[in-house]
């Protein structure tokens, strides 16, 4: 923090710095929670457990109804091809969303759900145009996801748990990074 400033900045920027630390635990679990939840309600969908086709918020209520929306979005492979990619993007967004739900292995996780994403975006773009992944905000998930895989700390995860870095010799997210040091950590005498 810069000597030279007033009171009121110097204030101002503690202040900052809390919510910062205290927002940003909140926001990757949040986040992380809100990525897994919308990987396991698609693959509900898939398999009619919001409903059959037709119904409000439902989009496809079959898997048949999926595979025909796959191939609409990869018009460009090979009839064969659909099913595979079908029951392989379903598989993968099955397991990251329990991965992200959990926390384990979250940076990773995280990491491959927003590459997953931006090829959605993309197949989306090609086979739509660009309104359709931007009306789904497929890739503001992305970019979320992306985020999360930069993420210090995973709070509420398996990642976090204390016995975990014990038994396996893994470090968790937290054990990465340092606590703050002494002379680091916010002085509330100074904000008065």
């Amino acid at each position: 923090m810069p000597d030279d400033m007033d009171e009121t900045a110097r204030a101002e920027f503690l202040l900052m710095k809390l919510l910062r630390t205290r927002w940003g635990s909140f926001s990757s679990v949040f986040l992380r929670y809100a990525l897994a939840l919308g990987f396991l309600s698609a693959v509900a969908d898939r398999f009619g457990l919001w409903g059959s086709f037709g119904q409000p918020n439902v989009a496809w209520g079959s898997f048949s109804r999926f595979l025909e929306y796959t191939h609409r979005l990869n018009w460009y492979l090979p009839a064969g091809m659909i099913l595979p990619l079908g029951v392989i993007t379903t598989g993968a967004e099955l397991l990251f969303g329990l991965l992200l739900l959990v926390g384990w292995h979250t940076r990773v996780t995280a990491l491959l759900s927003g590459l997953l994403l931006m090829l959605f975006g993309l197949a989306m773009t090609l086979a739509l145009g660009i309104e359709a992944p931007l009306n789904a905000s497929v890739f503001p998930a992305a970019g979320g996801a992306l985020l999360l895989a930069h993420g210090e700390r995973f709070p509420f995860s398996v990642d976090n748990l204390p016995f975990r870095r014990r038994h396996t010799g893994q470090e968790t997210a937290g054990s990465v990074y340092q606590r703050r040091s002494p002379e680091r950590r916010i002085n509330f005498k100074e904000m008065r």
